[in-house]
């Protein structure tokens, strides 16, 4: 059977998506290449983000079917992972324009400088650098020695 898919993107909803907005083009970079404004009260109805090759789509949120935030359900389970150039200098963007250090940027077992911000809009993303190509099987022999010592 052949597969159909042709992307997979999160899809974000969060309280005050224009200020989320805001923040991801300045901290992150991003594109607003679709934007859709609910016409009765303004709200972000579908917001298309282009960070880097990847797309994130968003939205205000919608209690009346279940479109809630992370402020609204006590957080989100999902982290996601925003590949750059130089993660020390995007955790410090992502810090001074009001987001959370929740993990410093340190040096990880797979070859990537790595830390994790949070958000103010609820959203946690680890950034990192790749520094050195590691196979798996490196990797975990690695991983086994941090842990061993």
């Amino acid at each position: 059977m052949e597969n159909n898919i042709k992307r997979a993107c999160p899809y974000m909803i969060i309280k005050d998506c224009a200020a989320a907005i805001a923040y991801y083009k300045k901290v992150f970079g991003a594109i607003v290449t679709y934007q859709l404004i609910d016409p009765v009260d303004g709200r972000v109805g579908h917001a298309e983000l282009s960070i880097g090759d990847s797309a994130i789509f968003m939205a205000d949120e919608y209690p009346d079917f279940g479109a809630l935030s992370p402020d609204s359900i006590g957080g989100s389970p999902v982290k996601m992972q925003l590949d750059v150039v130089d993660a020390d200098a995007v955790v410090a963007s992502a810090v001074a324009h009001g987001g959370m250090l929740l993990q410093p940027i340190r040096q990880e077992p797979f070859g990537y400088r790595k830390g994790l911000i949070e958000d103010p809009f609820g959203y946690s993303w680890f950034i990192a650098s790749k520094i050195e190509d590691v196979s798996a099987e490196e990797a975990q022999k690695r991983w086994n020695e941090s842990v061993a010592r």
